[in-house]
């Protein structure tokens, strides 16, 4: 093995990382073939280190945070030497498979303002944050899964990258909120649908809540369609590990649907099970079809297409018209 490649200790330490971290995530990248695989590993753990350093903090300021994100940087355009095992593989993979340096400034950007941005007004203000905390983060996989995949095709690899950060923010709302101070949930969304900050800090669920985390909701499945689209440009031996990320990922929506959309007082947390049945349902489905966005459409618990029935009303009651939309994956799971 080349000197420059990651070491064995290098993958162990990165692997352990995210199988500790990124449960869901772990389960997919698993099935990706050696040549990705390891990489990813590296990557993810890269991301998690300097994601940590913004929401675990300790006793750090916000200057000492900004510090130590800078660190990172550097390290990773092989600016100074690095202090860890996955700084070091980190450097060493951009020399490897060619990262694009701007792509680690556009990442570590949007950790730098997670140290002192806590709300978006407009999702326009958030997308910008996702070019950097989601869209770099795809960008870089790809350069280690499919360096040689057609510039029509990023598009498609942008958006599935924003369907799992969107997931995130749907998902995390309580724990954002608590842990953090973060909304990211567009206040302009949230202000439509009549909900206001002090609503989100109570944990205050509302038909207005739930409206607006359908609104989001929906955001995120309509960038899961786009982004699934693009999967059939991916290498043969990436292409299931990467639909699987996507559909075990979007499991998520089908907990907050069964939930009524109340993510303030019960968020959604896959199970093991859960997890097992969305492999099963993928691994059928891809192996009748072998086409990616069939097998989504078969096998995701993001409906084909948006249906007004399945908004729920900020006049109704808790569950509203939502049951709808809550019997219709339940019969979509048994299918």
């Amino acid at each position: 093995m080349s000197q420059q490649q990651p070491s064995q200790d290098d993958i162990a330490e990165s692997k352990a990382i995210q199988r500790g971290t990124g449960a869901t995530f772990h389960v997919a990248t698993r099935v990706l073939p050696e040549r990705a695989r390891h990489p990813t590993y590296v990557l993810y753990a890269f991301f998690r280190i300097a994601d940590e350093i913004v929401d675990d903090p300790g006793d750090a300021t916000a200057a000492e945070q900004r510090e130590g994100l800078e660190r990172i940087r550097a390290v990773a355009k092989g600016e100074r030497e690095a202090d860890g095992p996955v700084l070091a593989a980190t450097n060493r993979l951009r020399q490897t498979h060619d990262l694009d340096p701007s792509e680690i400034e556009f990442f570590i950007d949007a950790m730098l303002s997670d140290v002192s941005v806590r709300r978006y007004e407009t999702y326009a203000d958030l997308e910008s944050y996702l070019r950097g905390s989601s869209v770099a983060v795809a960008r870089m996989l790809v350069d280690v899964m499919a360096p040689d995949l057609p510039e029509s095709a990023q598009s498609h690899a942008r958006a599935l990258a924003e369907a799992f950060q969107l997931t995130n923010f749907v998902r995390d709302v309580r724990e954002d909120v608590d842990d953090y101070d973060r909304i990211y949930l567009p206040l302009a969304t949230l202000e439509k649908y009549g909900v206001g900050e002090r609503d989100i800090r109570a944990k205050e669920f509302t038909p207005g809540v739930a409206a607006a985390v359908l609104h989001e909701l929906e955001r995120a499945e309509e960038r899961y369609r786009t982004g699934v689209e693009g999967i059939e440009y991916l290498p043969e031996d990436v292409q299931f590990a990467v639909l699987l990320s996507a559909i075990l990922y979007a499991e998520h929506h089908r907990l907050i649907r069964r939930r009524g959309y109340d993510v303030l007082t019960n968020p959604p947390e896959l199970s093991w099970l859960d997890r097992a049945r969305a492999v099963a349902r993928t691994t059928l489905h891809w192996k009748m079809t072998n086409d990616p966005v069939v097998t989504f459409e078969r096998a995701s618990a993001v409906p084909v297409e948006s249906t007004p029935d399945s908004r729920p009303s900020a006049s109704g009651g808790r569950f509203g018209p939502a049951v709808h939309t809550v019997a219709d994956g339940l019969m979509r799971w048994s299918s």
